[in-house]
């Protein structure tokens, strides 16, 4: 019996730490150069392909009410809180790595190729966005 319940911790233990090494969960984004924080993304997953929103603005002296005016497709004019900004992610192959889907700049408007890599152990979350071998990092931290 003692056993089993040891054996039944352990695989919970490993599943935590499993689910833990995805962007699946509530992140944190902070300003480049204030290093304020910025907003709250939630990435959840339906068969296979990740989707994020803009849960909260979280800046200090943000317009609540923003519109994304600058977008080109289907987000125009959408309210910011809520916003899909995140589409068509999937797991590569073998590898902590999530790609092949785009994320949008609310502030701009455009759409970046998308990649996105959990690090320190899932506790932070680096998202890359490019177009073509142009790009930027940020590291995003997943709420606690």
């Amino acid at each position: 019996m003692k056993r089993s319940l040891f054996a039944i911790f352990l695989i919970s233990l490993s599943a935590a730490a499993v689910a833990q090494m995805s962007p699946v969960g509530t992140w944190h984004t902070y300003g480049e150069k204030t290093k304020e924080l910025k907003s709250e993304i939630v990435i959840s997953e339906a068969g296979g392909v990740l989707v994020g929103r803009i849960s909260k603005l979280l800046r200090k002296n943000a317009k609540l009410d923003a519109v994304c005016d600058e977008c080109t497709d289907d987000r125009k004019d959408k309210p910011v809180v809520g916003l899909e900004i995140i589409r068509g992610a999937k797991k590569a192959d073998d590898k902590d790595v999530w790609e092949g889907g785009k994320i949008l700049d609310p502030e701009n408007g455009k759409t970046y190729s998308l990649r996105m890599t959990p690090i320190e152990g899932g506790s932070k979350l680096e998202v890359r966005g490019s177009i073509g071998p142009f790009g930027r990092t940020q590291t995003w931290v997943r709420k606690p």
